[in-house]
């Protein structure tokens, strides 16, 4: 086989993942830690997604679009969907936000004197470390998401999907994509990331992370929940 076929034989061999996260809530605006509770997107959000879903139009089409099926992250894909003439959302709980627990609704002022034992736990490193109130560890959240994509890769070898989810679920899926290389850039609303993984081996290859040149007429977030090493 010529180096050429095999280059195009590995590169067959991986689906490609765009990863993007929902548009703006006004409960990010708010710095509102959000986790599994259903905040809406605010019409900067919805501007977020318009502008997503037309550089993404632009692109190779994909096979599929996936979504959790929290509101912020089911409009955005919605959003896509129609812009990029693709076929329905397909919703998965398993591509929801971290589960954090007592934290959730409070910003992290108020976490720290009405909840304080969730908000440790909540800034813990420790990633067997779950949050009281029904919270997820960063180990179980890693669990459910990483299984979810490899789900979504086993049914599309070889194709180019689309993956709206959160900010600390797009952290988890790069962390496992990229073991060894820290995320230092921010996962801003509706930035794009764009993982390489092989079905058959598992291995990953991260070709982009939390991109966001499509939103250079709207607004971005700074200080967000997500954009920072925090969780939304």
């Amino acid at each position: 086989m010529s180096s050429s076929s095999t280059a195009e034989g590995e590169r067959s061999e991986f689906t490609e993942v765009v990863v993007v996260r929902h548009g703006e809530t006004t409960w990010n605006a708010s710095r509102i830690i959000q986790g599994h509770l259903d905040a809406e997107l605010n019409e900067v959000g919805r501007q977020q997604a318009v502008a997503v879903a037309h550089r993404l139009s632009k692109e190779a089409k994909p096979a599929a679009i996936y979504s959790s099926d929290l509101k912020r992250a089911a409009e955005t894909a919605r959003t896509i969907a129609k812009i990029c003439n693709l076929p329905d959302v397909v919703f998965d709980p398993a591509l929801r936000e971290r589960h954090i627990g007592d934290v959730q609704g409070l910003t992290l002022q108020d976490a720290v004197k009405e909840k304080p034992e969730a908000y440790k736990a909540f800034m813990s490193h420790k990633r067997n470390k779950q949050i009281p109130g029904g919270g997820e560890s960063l180990d179980q959240l890693s669990e459910r998401c990483v299984s979810c994509l490899y789900s979504i890769v086993e049914k599309h070898k070889g194709e180019r999907v689309i993956l709206v989810s959160h900010g600390g679920t797009i952290r988890e899926l790069y962390r496992h994509a990229s073991p060894t290389r820290p995320l230092h850039t921010k996962i801003h609303n509706t930035s794009v990331s764009v993982i390489l993984v092989s079905g058959d081996t598992g291995r990953c290859i991260v070709k982009m992370c939390g991109d966001t040149s499509h939103l250079q007429a709207t607004s971005v977030l700074e200080n967000a929940f997500g954009g920072d090493k925090s969780s939304a």
